[in-house]
């Protein structure tokens, strides 16, 4: 068969711009470019990596420029991630080069670099210059560039202060600028973060001393060891073992980080109700057909144990498997767990590991090495080989949403994805989402259940504390109450295990005068600012803004400065003047400072070296301790009052959710919930783990209100430096969507509910339509009417599915 030859290609470029670029082919590359292969390509004066995505053996009339270098032997992207990545730009209405940029985490294996040399007339002032003493850096630059173009690095350690003067030389036009993008040398890695293994000795080469060494060392010890590890033994191998490589004697490998060893949960015999989970997806399995289940099950009903079962059989037919699970602290237990089941067929993927960790795993699950993949949000995109079953664990949790661009959610692509791939898909969850609990009931889910706890054990008893009757008994404005610090108590005696859940961080709320009533704001952002204690300053959350703790207010000069309201370091140091005997751990973004410092965190938890974990919403999900029989929820009512239409939901699945970690164990487990709220319908139907009442009471709501899942909704989010432009913009882009379709209500536009964010001014509008199809073609049009406006391409986001109004 001959093949035709590629010689022109349509790429695209990681860039805020819906478009493709055109580029010609070289000849030596024409029979080696295909669709999914990475190359770098000029683009102005730039050069930037992108991807093919079509080849064409004739082009256009107009002139091209041409690919610079390929990069991909064997395409880094499948026909199936393309197809996806297509789906993507179109239903999120994102350009095609961002969506396959946040699909691969390959940007490691790349080295970017800036090379300067001299212009001709730069050539001729540093042919003046010849001799001449006490020349200046600029100078220094010139005659190091009359040899041969330097990179910026080298310039930076041969002359002192070389980046003014190179930016002085840019502008005089004595040198230029070049951008250079190659593959990174894996030889080059550092020694811990490599593995060596012999090959073969048989060479004619004439070998050093220490190459010899490395040579006998690996024949003695046959197998992959560590490259630092072998050169504690043989000073001198790290070297050795690169020159070796190049010879093709020894291999040099990635080390491939490893996976967490938490105490396995034991192989159980599923009960009737997860047989028939189990079942269920195995049929679907045997039949090779898109199967979408939604796994709803109580907290502690073994979820887990089915899919592992359900992985197995995957394999067993030769299909790969994908979990995804919502957050980071989840990974290492759960990636624990399947490693001990699966062995080294498993890779992990999430965002605590570095750069080249993940290019490393990601290489793993792309070779067909590894054929079960543990993820959080973006690893939706492994490209696992022949891949048959995809799981999202907790699918309701908001964390599957991206909140920059593409702004996808990775339960939604996994359900496309398997669908594209004839797969199964199971999402799994106790606190199923409206949308997902919606889907059973049009028939596009087959729904499953489990609805008692594994081996018969109790769901604990859940008992709703109001905090205003607490007052009016104690006159005292506390933060626990009496029956919380009695029960707290009581399992410290017995030795027995605590999670207490506030979910907002820092000490106090927020700060404020006395005197004239200011509050502390944000300079970025119209937020207060959250007072952190042990750091000794005033945080926003959203910016990172910091600055020391006012002695005086900034508006009236008063001393009188009142800290307001309480977040999860305030319960930590209040538990710990309480019960100073106690060994308490906090887990929250402030105390996971260091990378995997949570794995730590929750493996002393597990291993009882702390009796009480305080922390916010990240300990509340997924985590399975024997030990803990009590969970205390501090105040039910953070959230309630967002202008949000899915507060309700978020609350009640929070409080669901943190009350299932209680009573896994051999020991029932008990949860107190202090609020303010009582009566709410979200916390008294988490109080009594009774999801169909909330769903029926939740449903009515939205069916009245026409939120999803009864229209499909679009945040469409106006933003700018300048408020006056920001709403010129909205006013332009409201008077586009005055003449909306009948299927197709607008609400707004008016200020975002933060309306300043990191320096941003920010309007919003909400698009709520009956048919999805006609609210996706006004979704493009104004995505064109932008660009026709020549606005700046993040001036306007379209956030399609939004999981947050904020």
């Amino acid at each position: 068969m001959i093949v035709e030859k590629a010689r022109y290609c349509e790429v695209a470029l990681p860039l805020p711009l819906d478009r493709l670029f055109t580029y010609r082919v070289p000849p030596t590359l024409q029979h080696r470019v295909q669709p999914g292969c990475r190359v770098v390509v000029p683009l102005g004066s730039r050069k930037l990596t992108g991807v093919i995505v079509a080849t064409h053996p004739d082009g256009s009339a107009t002139a091209c420029r041409e690919v610079l270098q390929l990069l991909d032997e064997e395409p880094a992207f499948t026909p199936e991630l393309l197809e996806l990545a297509r789906w993507m730009a179109s239903y999120y209405v994102a350009p095609l080069g961002e969506v396959l940029r946040a699909m691969a985490p390959l940007s490691s294996e790349l080295h970017e670099s800036k090379t300067y040399s001299l212009t001709p007339a730069g050539a001729e002032i540093a042919r003046r210059l010849m001799g001449a003493p006490g020349e200046g850096p600029a100078g220094q630059i010139l005659r190091l560039l009359e040899r041969r173009p330097l990179s910026a690095a080298t310039l930076a350690r041969k002359v002192e202060g070389a980046e003014a003067a190179l930016q002085e030389l840019l502008r005089r036009g004595w040198v230029e600028e070049e951008d250079s993008i190659a593959l990174r040398d894996p030889l080059r890695a550092p020694a811990d973060r490599l593995r060596v293994e012999l090959i073969h000795t048989q060479t004619k080469d004439k070998l050093t001393k220490a190459e010899r060494e490395l040579l006998a060392y690996l024949e003695l010890h046959p197998g992959s060891h560590n490259l630092k590890d072998v050169q504690k033994s043989l000073p001198g191998a790290s070297q050795a073992a690169r020159r070796l490589a190049r010879r093709g004697l020894v291999r040099l490998t990635l080390e491939v980080p490893a996976i967490p060893s938490f105490q396995p949960r034991p192989r159980h015999i599923l009960n009737s109700h997860q047989q028939r989970a189990w079942q269920a997806i195995v049929d679907a399995l045997e039949r090779n057909e898109f199967r979408a289940f939604l796994l709803y099950g109580v907290t502690g009903s073994g979820k887990t144990e089915v899919y592992l079962q359900a992985i197995e059989a995957a394999l067993e037919r030769d299909r790969g498997a994908l979990l995804l699970v919502p957050e980071i602290a989840l990974t290492p237990a759960v990636a624990g767990q399947f490693a001990h089941r699966f062995g080294a067929q498993v890779a992990i993927l999430h965002s605590a590991l570095s750069d080249r960790e993940r290019a490393a795993q990601w290489r793993r699950v792309r070779s067909g090495e590894a054929r079960v993949v543990v993820a959080t949000r973006s690893g939706v995109f492994a490209p696992v080989k022949n891949l048959g079953l995809l799981i999202v664990d907790e699918e309701h949790d908001h964390s599957y949403k991206q909140e920059e661009s593409p702004r996808y959610n990775a339960r939604d692509v996994a359900v496309m994805r398997a669908r594209m791939l004839n797969a199964c898909v199971v999402l799994g969850s106790a606190t199923p989402s409206l949308e997902s609990r919606y889907n059973v009931e049009r028939g596009r889910y087959q729904l499953l259940e489990l609805p008692e706890r594994v081996e018969q054990r109790p769901l604990p008893r859940v008992t709703i504390i109001d905090m205003r009757q607490e007052f009016l008994e104690t006159r005292r404005q506390e933060l626990f109450s009496r029956s919380l610090l009695e029960a707290i108590q009581q399992r410290l005696e017995r030795n027995e295990q605590v999670i207490l859940l506030l979910n907002r961080r820092g000490f106090s709320a927020f700060a404020t005068c006395r005197s004239c009533g200011t509050r502390i704001q944000c300079q970025n952002c119209a937020v207060t600012l959250t007072y952190h204690r042990r750091e000794r300053r005033m945080l926003c959350h959203y910016c990172n803004y910091a600055e020391p703790v006012p002695e005086v207010c900034p508006a009236c000069g008063s001393e009188y400065i009142y800290f307001v309201g309480y977040g999860s370091e305030r319960v930590e140091e209040e538990l710990r003047r309480y019960f100073p005997q106690a060994r308490v751990a906090r887990m929250d973004r402030d105390t996971i400072t260091g990378k995997r410092h949570y794995e730590t965190i929750l493996r002393d938890f597990i291993e009882h070296r702390y009796d009480v974990l305080v922390g916010t919403q990240m300990i509340a999900k997924g985590h399975d301790i024997p030990s803990v029989t009590l969970v205390g929820v501090i105040s039910a009512d953070i959230g309630l009052g967002l202008p949000d239409f899915r507060a309700a939901e978020r609350t009640f699945q929070l409080l669901t959710q943190a009350s299932g970690r209680a009573g896994r164990g051999d020991v029932p487990g008990d949860v107190l919930i202090q609020t303010l709220s009582p009566d709410h319908y979200s916390i008294r139907c988490a109080a009594a783990q009774d999801y169909i009442g909330f769903y029926e009471q939740e449903l009515r709501f939205r069916r009245l209100m026409r939120y999803p899942p009864f229209t499909a909704l679009t945040k469409i989010l106006v933003r700018s430096h300048q408020r006056e432009r920001a709403l010129a913009m909205t006013q332009a882009l409201a008077a586009q969507l005055h003449e909306l379709p009948p299927q197709i209500k607008m609400l707004g536009p008016a200020e975002a509910p933060v309306s300043k964010l990191k320096g941003e001014y920010r309007y919003q509008m909400l698009l709520k339509a009956t048919e999805r199809g006609v609210l996706h073609q006004w979704l493009h049009q104004i995505r064109d009417f932008v660009v026709q406006q020549k606005w700046p391409a993040t001036a306007v986001v379209i956030d399609v599915d939004p999981v947050s109004l904020m």
